[in-house]
């Protein structure tokens, strides 16, 4: 299966902060770099990514 990338939307749409994931692989979460769509994916499993997104969005409500 080919990975279907979107852009995060924590991501400014400027040049330098482009973050991608794949929502489309049950159980993991693929990320990667626009800039560098070649270059290697991390895959982070879908239960530590949630914990992960829940901490940057907590750290938002606390700034």
């Amino acid at each position: 299966m080919k990975p279907t990338w979107r852009k995060s939307s924590y991501s400014d749409g400027g040049a330098n902060n482009c973050v991608e994931i794949a929502d489309n692989y049950p159980g993991i979460v693929p990320v990667r770099d626009s800039k560098l769509p070649h270059s290697p994916i991390l895959v982070f499993g879908a239960s530590p990514w949630a914990s992960f997104l829940s901490q940057v969005k907590g750290a938002e409500h606390r700034s």
